[in-house]
């Protein structure tokens, strides 16, 4: 099994697609990092000889922001903009969409499954009063 930045590669899928399985690498990435590298795309993981897999580890290594460290520049760059008060900043921490999505309806994911309307008070014809 190929592992690469602490992820372990599938080995019946093709590379190409194996290597979208690390954070920050996606499919216009691996492209890159394949023909850099002077992998063949189509090879499955399972098929990489040593020498192929530690070109594209070093490539990797060297050129590409991957996992723990892109992760901590996510969260430190939420962090930046909540601290000076910007209005993404405000967004994150309200837990509310950031990208100008709306929210009268379909922020369900964002705010969690929170029904927040109510019937219109009026009772029913058939009650009595």
């Amino acid at each position: 099994m190929a592992r690469i930045s602490g992820i372990n590669l599938p080995n019946e899928k093709r590379i190409e697609a194996a290597l979208v399985y690390i954070y920050g690498i996606g499919p216009h990435t691996a492209k890159d990092v394949l023909k850099v590298s002077q992998v063949d795309p189509n090879k499955r993981t399972k098929d990489i000889d040593e020498a192929e897999l530690n070109r594209i580890r070093e490539y990797i290594d060297k050129h590409v922001k991957v996992e723990g460290a892109l992760r901590q520049q996510v969260l430190l760059n939420i962090k930046r903009l909540k601290e000076i008060s910007a209005y993404r900043g405000l967004r994150h921490i309200k837990g509310l969409p950031v990208r100008g999505q709306r929210t009268k309806t379909n922020s369900r994911t964002r705010r969690g499954n929170v029904r927040r309307t109510a019937g219109s008070g009026r009772k029913k014809s058939t009650d009595k009063t």
